[in-house]
């Protein structure tokens, strides 16, 4: 059971490795003034999400988000911060299905009577299913004061298994995922 466990956790924690398409949505609270807000608190991972995770990629997702905030011209505070922000990671097990037909045969010759010969003709159609994990990222951002939940930015993304490019990947979807947040980087 603990190999199956931590043979999941490295493909959770390769979330950010793959290079195919991510899906990123957000979503927040329209009457907030976003370009007011300076100091942020880290409220930690929701539902320790980030057991799941080593703890070089976990330092490698916020050092993220903390380049991110950063550069939108927040500043992080131990406690206190205007805002509170939290993450959660999950993986859930998908299946694709595609399909093949290969066309092999003669439809044969039909006059202008509607009679004539006829060949034979047969069609295979040849189904694969394939298993893959996606994975879910998302981040929370609370008003510290009213506790109420003012932005939520998700990215979703097929897992892969290429370790050696965590270091330079993470960094990007990161950097994708907060391109919806309401403050653009400060130049």
């Amino acid at each position: 059971m603990k190999t199956i466990i931590k043979s999941f956790s490295l493909l959770l924690i390769l979330l950010f490795v793959t290079n195919m398409h991510s899906q990123v949505k957000s979503d927040y609270d329209k009457n907030i003034d976003f370009s007011a807000i300076k100091t942020y608190t880290f409220g930690g991972w929701a539902d320790d999400s980030d057991k799941i995770l080593t703890s070089f990629d976990k330092k490698r997702i916020t050092d993220a988000m903390v380049n991110e905030l950063s550069a939108r011209g927040l500043t992080y505070t131990e406690e206190g911060g205007q805002v509170v922000i939290t993450l959660f990671i999950v993986v859930n097990q998908k299946t694709s299905t595609t399909a093949y037909t290969n066309y092999n045969g003669n439809m044969g010759y039909r006059g202008r009577w509607g009679w004539g010969y006829g060949g034979m003709a047969t069609a295979t159609t040849t189904y694969n299913e394939n298993d893959y994990l996606e994975g879910t990222f998302v981040v929370d951002m609370y008003d510290n004061t009213s506790k109420d939940l003012i932005w939520q930015g998700v990215i979703t993304s097929v897992v892969t298994e290429k370790p050696e490019k965590r270091e330079k990947t993470i960094p990007k979807k990161i950097n994708k995922l907060m391109k919806k947040y309401p403050v653009k980087p400060i130049k």
